[in-house]
């Protein structure tokens, strides 16, 4: 291995050694931990160490980095404590997730590492968000992030590259190419000769690293990042390199065979370059075994300090305040010089008056810059805002919601519209596994808004009409918002772009042109989880949301005689359950109507909370209204068959008289 040290003094080549060092040395200890049982699982980077150190000396310390669960060396070069690693990879309360993850499922703000999901490729698309926060702000920052051969073969992979190119994000894609996804070989992963290829599909600059050669790997990283930084782009490199480990230990090598496992042994990224060093007289063996001696110490006593640490005493308060971040909800009142507004222009006016309320606040769409929006909603905003804010996504759903992600991370606000709530399908891994999660797994807020057109009765078909919020209510740290009136939407919008969380903000297609009210002409805002009563009686409780709040209304219209409550839910998470409690207590009859189909959806839930803590006053059966449990039909007729609306004042009536 030849190593090309003519322009780094001596002083950088033993750092770079050091630097190389310590993560073997610490891998070395934890296979011993794990057999030992003190450890539950390790994923070694043994013979790749090079690229993660590498690429951390070329980066400045202001830089993200977003690694693998192979790339020790990152969290080692940015000197995170060791006592920290390792609690927790012991979960105790010194590590960074407080035990709710293991291994490199983490990140850090202080050393500005965004650690990665299981899924893989959701890390990609961050990159993307971190990236353009920094080519919003200004900044000559790069961000580097790491994917192995296996990734590249996730959709996640094609729709980040495709993102940083076309919008020139300084994005550097780090392939570690070590021969094997799990125990599938490169041959049954692709069929180009090199990753790198991949490159020129993307219209990106792409290199090829020898990726068990630390020199090669800093020099050629540095001049990389040097470049970026001047002139923005996305570089993919691809460093080829081998794991000389299994999978994770207990996969074992089996399926390599013995000669390439001989082969790649000859190219050791330490002891090659630790070899160069004393050839060259750069170190001699007293000082390497005083460096090793020093980093042995070093592990020991932190290693010691983790196992000394108490084991975390499970508190259920802690648990459940740390799934979403606390939320100083400020009351912003309306001032009473209103105007009559349909519900798609309440929405655009609430977006709108937060684009001027935040100015870092950044919205993502397809269509939506120039074109408007499909609804029109964004209309007239890059004149307004500027094509940096209003930004024209590419057709990749999970990328951009990604990217938003990102951006929170970078400190930027997003609201992403999905073209049609149905699309989220696509995008729907970032959503339940990365925003729902991160700040419960390492404290990091995930502050966007899905905007979500949605629902049924304009025969749109099974594609473009499902009203799906019962894939979202389920997943704790995740806000969902569905309001049936121009004022709560504009309200309620507002403060979802204010809230730090991840909000789901449904928006009615069918209610867009239909309904219309006096809404404040001004900016304001209306708390989560505080139903509203449109109607009140005696007789029964009626409990809906979205549309179906409209379809109720005009039941009760027509059946005068039958007085009730009827409330609209506007918040599904939070839930205002205290409101149903009160009016079953009342009435002592309920009917829970949803547009979605029956099982499954919102309304078992609250149907089994009401018989939970209702039950002695209740006077009949609680009653579930839905529409059908089939996909949703284009034909008009069948249409309305589907809906729930159709059964509404039967299924009313035989309440009220049971």
């Amino acid at each position: 291995m030849e190593f090309n040290t003519e322009f780094l003094n001596p002083d950088l080549q033993i750092e770079l050694y050091k630097a190389l060092l310590k993560p073997r040395l610490i891998e070395d200890k934890m296979l011993v931990l794990l057999r030992q049982g003190k450890i539950s699982k390790w994923f070694s980077g043994i013979g790749q160490e090079a690229i993660a150190v590498g690429v951390t000396m070329a980066l400045d310390a202001e830089e993200y980095i977003l690694p693998m669960h192979r790339n020790l060396g990152v969290f080692t070069t940015r000197n995170i404590p060791l006592y920290r690693l390792f609690g927790q990879w012991q979960g105790k309360v010194s590590g960074f997730t407080k035990g709710r993850d293991r291994s490199f499922h983490f990140g850090t703000q202080e050393y500005k590492i965004i650690g990665m999901i299981s899924h893989l490729g959701p890390q990609l698309g961050v990159a993307d968000g971190i990236a353009l926060a920094s080519k919003l702000n200004n900044k000559k920052q790069v961000t580097a992030v790491f994917t192995g051969e296996g990734g590249t073969s996730e959709g996640d992979f094609h729709e980040a590259l495709n993102v940083a190119s076309v919008w020139q994000l300084p994005v550097l894609f780090c392939v570690e190419n070590n021969g094997y996804g799990l125990s599938t070989p490169t041959n049954e992963q692709y069929r180009c000769e090199n990753i790198a290829d991949r490159g020129v599909g993307y219209g990106m600059e792409s290199h090829i690293v020898d990726g068990n050669n630390i020199i090669e790997v800093y020099t050629k990283v540095s001049e990389i990042a040097k470049s970026v930084r001047e002139y923005p782009r996305p570089v993919l490199i691809e460093f080829k390199t081998f794991r000389m480990r299994g999978h994770e230990e207990a996969s074992g090598t089996k399926y390599v065979p013995q000669e390439l496992m001989d082969a790649w042994a000859e190219k050791d990224p330490v002891e090659n370059y630790e070899r160069f060093l004393k050839d060259s007289g750069v170190l001699n063996e007293e000082q390497i075994d005083v460096i090793k001696a020093d980093f042995t110490k070093e592990i020991t006593d932190n290693l010691q300090l983790a196992f000394d640490e108490d084991d975390i005493t499970p508190d259920l308060s802690n648990e459940l305040n740390d799934v979403y971040h606390s939320f100083d909800f400020q009351l912003v009142e309306s001032s009473h010089e209103n105007q009559e507004m349909r519900f798609v222009d309440a929405v655009s006016e609430g977006l709108k008056q937060s684009m001027q309320h935040h100015d870092n606040l950044v919205i993502m769409g397809q269509d939506i810059a120039e074109y408007g929006g499909v609804f029109k909603i964004t209309e007239g905003f890059v004149e307004a805002f500027g094509k940096e804010r209003v930004r024209n996504t590419p057709i990749c759903e999970s990328a951009i919601i990604e990217t938003a992600m990102g951006l929170s991370i970078a400190g930027i606000k997003s609201v992403v519209e999905l073209q049609f709530a149905d699309f989220v399908s696509s995008g729907f891994n970032p959503v339940v596994n990365y925003l729902a999660k991160s700040f419960y797994r390492w404290g990091q807020v995930a502050d966007v808004v899905l905007r979500m057109p949605c629902g049924a009765g304009v025969g749109a078909g099974p594609f473009h009409s499902q009203t799906n919020e019962a894939w979202f209510t389920k997943t704790p740290g995740l806000k969902v918002v569905y309001p049936a009136f121009p004022y709560d939407a504009k309200g309620l919008l507002n403060t979802a772009i204010n809230d730090p969380n991840p909000v789901l903000f449904f928006e009615h297609k069918a209610l867009y042109r239909t309904i219309k009210q006096d809404v404040p002409t001004d900016y304001y805002t209306l708390p989560f989880g505080k139903a509203s009563f449109i109607r009140t009686g005696e007789q029964v409780s009626v409990v809906t949301y979205g549309a179906g709040v409209h379809w109720a209304l005009d039941v009760l219209e027509k059946l005068q005689h039958i007085q009730a409550d009827l409330i609209d839910l506007r918040t599904l998470q939070p839930l205002d359950i205290d409101a149903l409690y009160t009016s079953v207590r009342k009435t002592g009859r309920v009917i829970i109507l949803q547009e979605d189909s029956l099982f499954g959806g919102i309304a078992s839930d609250l149907s089994a909370l009401i018989a939970e803590h209702c039950f002695e006053y209740l006077d009949a059966p609680i009653k579930r209204v839905a529409s059908l449990d089939t996909p949703i039909p284009f034909n008009k007729a069948l249409e309305a068959q589907y809906l729930a609306k159709s059964r509404f004042e039967k299924s009313l009536f035989e309440l009220v008289n049971y």
